[in-house]
């Protein structure tokens, strides 16, 4: 007999012609509850009522009949059943990864530098230092009316987006993101818009509903404002663009979102989520029975923490999120003309397209909807759901010319604003800064060397990738004072930023990464400024821009490969090798054990729970290595990679004679660069592949106690076992961590001709 548990049922929604199926699985656990039973909800890809009900009771028999529920079941079950129904019962129950980059190099091959003579620009700076804009200044968009990449002074880039200078028609590929992790961010947005109700902020539930707290997902974008009026004032003189916008979007095409609908259907969300905190509120300050001596920290965490349990166990909170899920894939009936693929479920895979060479404005017109922030157009846009894009053609500078430079730029999210400088970069940037043949660091010349310009710096110099280092001061136009009468001035000023930073990474990653990171600040600097506007050599400024950018571009071409090592050998006692290690590890679990609140350590801060159940999630579901600012693979790799560029630095001698300083330096650094990738594929194994079930553990781990429990597991079951710090008393845990970093040292070495003794 049928558990009518386990049972599905269809679901269509109003306005749109397409079955749905919802379902509880049998085999796979609700991460807000830990037990079996996921609600599961997805598109039959019929519009035909009578197809839609033979699916559902294919589906009904799967899930009636426990001999289907493993993986491994798999193929007998598509020899009796639908295709699509066996899809949606064994989607998710063995994780499967996207490599949204092959996807991409499938549709646009990245050209490489031999034999095509290419450059691989990776663009790296804070938020607003003005990246994107020097992007559009390199391939000739115009800031007015074709605004390609979009730019803004708050965080715009949020997807990776590669330009490939090249002849011939136009081109371009889109990935997007995983609907179930658009779901998840969807989900955490609802939970936080509840607990804004609860606490009585009634004027930040549709802010909170909107706009993700990372700012990586804004829902506005997608969805719109919703029933907001913003209020006008005179004080604000709003420059209008609306003239001058590129017009992505026909009257036609606007008309195919009813944006109306939306509004109506957010002011429905909100009512009901007003609803929702006020019962569920009501019940937890009831059953907790929070008294005003407990500790006010304690008590917010316990109180949001069960809030969140509670509203995730709500059938209204999943029939509020499926509403606005399907009205986010309204959004992509607004796709260009071109090929899409799609998953099985009929989420949109990757969007590709061709243009000939004279239909630039047609190829900018489809793009930007992937990339725009033009607020007019919000409730329309693509820009959230999307991961990468990349595009072809003849982009050229306005002011070159009708060459085309060689180059294929590289641009991401920004760094962000890092606390400290000693802050690690993200895993994704250390892979894209390993693949990358320069690394243009783009900083604001009116506030330089802040702190997370300087994190990317220690990732380049530690990693052995000095020489790849370019660096362009923005806003050079904005450094002024009495005391600097010209521009040769304001250079000297600004360098003078930097060198007072040259001590501190000396201290840190010694000497030559000091020497290395001054010949690149002695060679390979420029000065940028009014970059935001058209560049004209009929004005001082333009005349100047333009020569360094210029000057800026002949550094990037003449970075070349790693020359090759001298016939001389560097000579290492492993036992100073054991040393570094045992000081990475020690620096990792100090900084994050206060982290997690299981320690208390001067200077660190405990991170909010719901920061680090999200760590938690990302890991646990394989989505990601890291949550916003939350990066504990890249976190042991940096301590690894800094500590044994260190060490690199102090061979015990040299083997057939004593090389001079450069060619040291080209030692030290090609046994870092080789290195560092070894590194980071064993911190990536050891803190997440070999401990996957743990951060499950932690994740689904909810109710009274469980915000410490979750850090505890964190801190005590994934962090010490997979970096242990190494002690007088020898254990297999430790033994282990040791001889496998050697290990990955003495491969390096041996390719590198370096020797460990």
């Amino acid at each position: 007999m049928v558990d009518r548990k386990y049972s599905a049922s269809l679901s269509q929604t109003q306005g749109r012609s397409g079955f749905s199926v919802i379902f509880r699985h049998p085999a796979r656990r609700d991460d807000a509850t830990g037990k079996l039973g996921v609600r599961v909800r997805r598109g039959l890809g019929t519009r035909d009522e009578a197809e839609a009900m033979r699916l559902r009771d294919e589906l009904n028999g799967l899930l009636g009949d426990t001999k289907y529920h493993d993986p491994g079941a798999r193929n007998e079950a598509e020899r009796r059943f639908d295709p699509r129904v066996v899809d949606i019962f064994f989607d998710k129950m063995v994780p499967e990864e996207t490599d949204f980059a092959a996807l991409r190099e499938d549709a646009i091959a990245l050209p490489e530098s031999e034999p095509d003579g290419y450059r691989r620009v990776l663009f790296l700076g804070t938020t607003g230092a003005g990246k994107t804009t020097l992007v559009r200044q390199l391939i000739g968009t115009d800031p007015l009316t074709e605004r390609f990449p979009s730019t803004s002074t708050a965080k715009t880039t949020i997807h990776d987006t590669e330009i490939i200078l090249a002849q011939g028609g136009w081109r371009a590929v889109v990935t997007f993101v995983p609907s179930d992790e658009v779901r998840e961010y969807l989900n955490e947005c609802i939970s936080a818009a509840v607990l804004a109700a609860a606490k009585g902020a009634e004027a930040e539930v549709l802010r909170r509903l909107l706009n993700h707290v990372n700012q990586r997902f804004r829902f506005s974008y997608v969805l719109g404002n919703g029933p907001t009026v913003m209020p006008s004032s005179s004080d604000f003189d709003d420059d209008e663009e609306e003239a001058d916008e590129l017009d992505l979007l026909s009257g036609e095409e606007r008309d195919v979102i009813d944006m109306a609908s939306t509004v109506k259907l957010l002011e429905q969300t909100v009512a009901t989520l007003r609803e929702l905190a006020r019962r569920l509120g009501d019940k937890l300050h009831t059953e907790l029975d929070v008294r005003g001596d407990d500790d006010e920290r304690v008590a917010d965490e316990l109180f949001e923490e069960e809030l969140d349990n509670l509203v995730r166990d709500e059938e209204e909170f999943h029939r509020v999120a499926d509403a606005l899920m399907e009205e986010i894939e309204k959004r992509f009936d607004l796709l260009p003309l071109g090929e899409v693929r799609k998953t099985r479920q009929g989420w949109p895979l990757t969007w590709s397209g061709e243009w000939p060479v004279e239909e630039r404005a047609a190829f900018l017109r489809a793009i930007s909807r992937f990339s725009s922030n033009y607020a007019p157009l919000f409730g329309r846009l693509l820009t959230p759901l999307v991961n990468g894009v990349r595009v072809a053609g003849p982009f050229t500078p306005t002011w070159n010319g009708s060459e085309v430079p060689k180059l294929v730029l590289l641009d991401g999210e920004g760094l962000g604003h890092t606390p400290k400088s000693s802050s690690a970069v993200s895993t994704a940037v250390s892979r894209r800064i390993e693949a990358a043949d320069a690394v243009l660091l783009v900083d604001s010349a009116t506030q330089p060397m802040q702190a997370a310009p300087l994190a990317a710096m220690r990732e380049v110099v530690a990693t052995g990738n000095s020489r790849k280092l370019v660096i362009a001061f923005t806003h050079f136009d904005e450094v002024k004072g009495d005391n600097l009468p010209n521009a040769s001035a304001k250079a000297q000023h600004v360098l003078a930023s930097a060198e007072n930073v040259l001590a501190a990474f000396g201290e840190d990653l010694g000497p030559y990464a000091e020497r290395a990171l001054r010949q690149r600040l002695d060679s390979a600097r420029f000065f940028l400024e009014k970059i935001h506007e058209p560049l004209s050599e009929g004005t001082a400024s333009g005349k100047r821009t333009v020569l360094q950018i210029r000057k800026l571009l002949t550094a990037i071409d003449a970075v070349i490969e790693r020359p090759e090592p001298p016939e001389a050998h560097p000579v290492y006692d492993r036992m100073n090798l054991v040393l570094a290690i045992r000081a990475a590890a020690d620096a990792f679990h100090e900084a994050w054990r206060p982290r997690l609140g299981l320690e208390f350590k001067p200077g660190f801060a405990k991170e909010h729970w719901t920061r680090v159940r999200a760590l938690s999630r990302r890991l646990a579901e394989g989505w990601d290595d890291e949550y916003d600012t939350l990066r504990p693979i890249a976190d042991l790799r940096k301590e690894l990679v800094e500590r044994i560029y260190v060490f690199v630095q102090k061979p015990l001698g040299w083997e057939e004679f004593q090389p001079a300083d450069d060619q040291k330096q080209a030692c030290f650094d090609a046994l870092a660069d080789n290195l560092g990738p070894r590194l980071l594929q064993v911190c990536t194994r050891r803190m997440w592949h070999e401990r996957a079930e743990q951060w499950r553990d932690a994740y689904v781990k909810h109710g009274t106690g469980s915000t410490f429990v979750r850090a505890r597991i964190i801190g005590d079951e994934i962090y010490e076992p997979a970096a242990p710090i190494p002690d007088v008393t020898p254990s297999p845990e430790r033994n282990k961590f040791m001889h496998e970093i050697i290990t990955e040292v003495e491969k390096a070495a041996d390719e590198t001709g370096s020797v460990l003794k």
